[in-house]
């Protein structure tokens, strides 16, 4: 069959579907890639046919404008899309920040640029299954309008699919008649398409989900969980990987987009390096030259990388320090690192609270987020044994979910049951 993979141009939104997109190459199936040009050198450096679409999102630049600087720009938000908590989720909040800011701040500023040129794509190359990132919904339209069976690609918690049943709640209870934001962007969208807008565009016939059931939101929905298996680009193993550490190692990374996409890091991390100077591990901090440069001090049991491929360290480490992003996390808890995190953004801090949760780590709140602090939590980590079993446990748990191979099956059973099924 003819597989599409998707993604709006976020490096690390499309990464995770590496693994599963090989599967499918090896097991037979044509796989493209659809994303705007900005990715196209990311796609071919993985050995994959990136087919570019579009224009280029401006996403990350509208996160440094004000409203004085863009004033006609979509503003970003300034409500919590990982919000759950009942008093705080009233019609007015759900429609001022799902309706009226992430629908268009987020969704239409990545997906308007290139949804015309997907969906002409796919009516080309006739794809059987698209499998989309989860805010990439051009794929669900451009799957509708060619009759493809369609699948969204977790990297997060399903916060989408919870919020979106949050939405829709209230509005039915107070608002019947008020419009949905979502299904009027996606209904227009999908009108010029030539289909019609269907719920299922905005979850897919079902959901591949990287995520342990044991940390995964309970949601009424198809998962087909997937063992999240690494993929951190082009990478050379350095030489110093070779051999064992002689004392407890100890990652410390806080993440590409921070620096790549975003202001910096949300902790010092020069005060970080400092209050962990005199213990007796070896600290290996993951920073961009740039960001290496900025310390006017580096502790000898340090060692500072610019880039090392995380899933070749992470065995050799006894704990990690870091901003709890998806890639990192399901790398670290792969491999029954215990974590101590510092949440940055979007879901970090519910999956870090639900590890914790489970005994697998720490979570240092940006309240709390001082070297004296970083050094108290990772002390725990490292002399208290539960954390470590605890994250063996849950080691234990991924390892026993599917591989990328081994999902190939299902997911040409349910490409033939769903194939033709929304079609126009």
């Amino acid at each position: 069959m003819r597989v599409l993979f998707t993604a709006y141009a976020e490096k690390t939104h499309f990464l995770g579907m590496v693994p599963l997109a090989w599967a499918l190459r090896n097991a037979g199936h044509e796989v493209r890639v659809a994303s705007q040009p900005e990715l196209t050198g990311v796609i071919t450096g993985a050995g994959l046919t990136a087919v570019p679409v579009g224009r280029d999102h401006i996403l990350h630049r509208l996160v440094g404008m004000t409203k004085e600087q863009a004033p006609s720009a979509p503003q970003p938000p300034s409500y919590d899309l990982a919000e759950d908590r009942p008093e705080v989720l009233t019609w007015k909040y759900l429609k001022e920040g799902y309706g009226a800011q992430f629908v268009p701040w987020w969704a239409r500023v990545v997906n308007d640029p290139m949804i015309g040129e997907l969906t002409e794509f796919c009516r080309h190359w006739k794809p059987d299954l698209v499998i989309w990132e989860p805010v990439t919904y051009a794929g669900a339209i451009a799957a509708k309008a060619c009759g493809a069976a369609h699948a969204r690609m977790l990297w997060s918690l399903d916060l989408f699919t919870r919020m979106r049943g949050h939405y829709l709640r209230a509005r039915a209870e107070h608002a019947p008649h008020e419009r949905d934001a979502m299904a009027e962007w996606l209904g227009a969208r999908a009108a010029k398409a030539g289909t019609t807008f269907s719920e299922e565009m905005t979850t897919g016939h079902f959901t591949i989900d990287p995520t342990p059931a044991s940390l995964r939101l309970d949601l009424p929905h198809t998962y087909l969980p997937l063992r999240y298996i690494p993929y951190n680009g082009v990478a050379v193993v350095p030489s110093w990987l070779h051999t064992p550490p002689a004392k407890p190692r100890v990652c410390l990374t806080l993440g590409t987009s921070a620096t790549e996409r975003l202001d910096g890091y949300s902790v010092s991390v020069q005060d970080v390096l400092t209050s962990l100077a005199d213990l007796d591990v070896e600290i290996v901090a993951t920073l961009p030259e740039k960001q290496q440069a900025e310390l006017h001090h580096v502790p000898d049991n340090t060692r500072l990388v610019s880039f090392v491929p995380l899933h070749a360290l992470a065995p050799t480490c006894s704990a990690v320090i870091s901003h709890g992003g998806s890639g990192t996390f399901l790398t670290m808890a792969g491999q029954g690192v215990p974590q101590l995190i510092e949440p940055f953004m979007f879901d970090d801090e519910l999956r870090a609270e639900r590890l914790a949760g489970q005994g697998a780590g720490l979570v240092m709140h940006g309240r709390d987020a001082s070297g004296p602090r970083v050094r108290e939590h990772l002390l725990r980590l490292l002399e208290e044994p539960s954390f470590a079993e605890s994250a063996g446990r849950l080691r234990a748990e991924i390892e026993a979910m599917p591989t990328p191979n081994e999902l190939v099956p299902q997911l040409e059973r349910l490409t033939a049951e769903h194939r033709g099924t929304t079609a126009r």
